[in-house]
């Protein structure tokens, strides 16, 4: 696939992005190469191979979800500006 410079210059209009004639020559040039690249990765075969999710080859340790209930809800709520025994209470911020 081949990227023309009145391409670059409609993607650019479209986007509302400014480009002179020597950016335009560069950016086609740029983006013909990266499709020519991509049409090249698309004819490899890769039915075998398996998706990585990392290149590193370690297994996540999972470790158990355990709730440590320490009971300091009031130590928490005396950080509060204004005192409440059940939740912070801020300023209102709608206008």
């Amino acid at each position: 696939m081949s990227i023309d410079q009145k391409t670059v210059k409609y993607i650019s209009k479209l986007a509302r992005i400014s480009i002179n004639e020597k950016k335009a020559k560069n950016l086609a040039k740029d983006l013909t190469n990266i499709f020519k690249f991509i049409e090249k990765l698309n004819k490899l075969d890769t039915k075998n191979i398996e998706p990585l999710t990392s290149i590193a080859e370690t297994k996540l340790h999972l470790r158990e979800d355990n709730i440590k209930d320490a009971n300091i809800r009031d130590q928490i709520l005396e950080n509060s500006p204004e005192k409440n025994k059940e939740y912070f209470v801020v300023p209102k911020v709608i206008e």
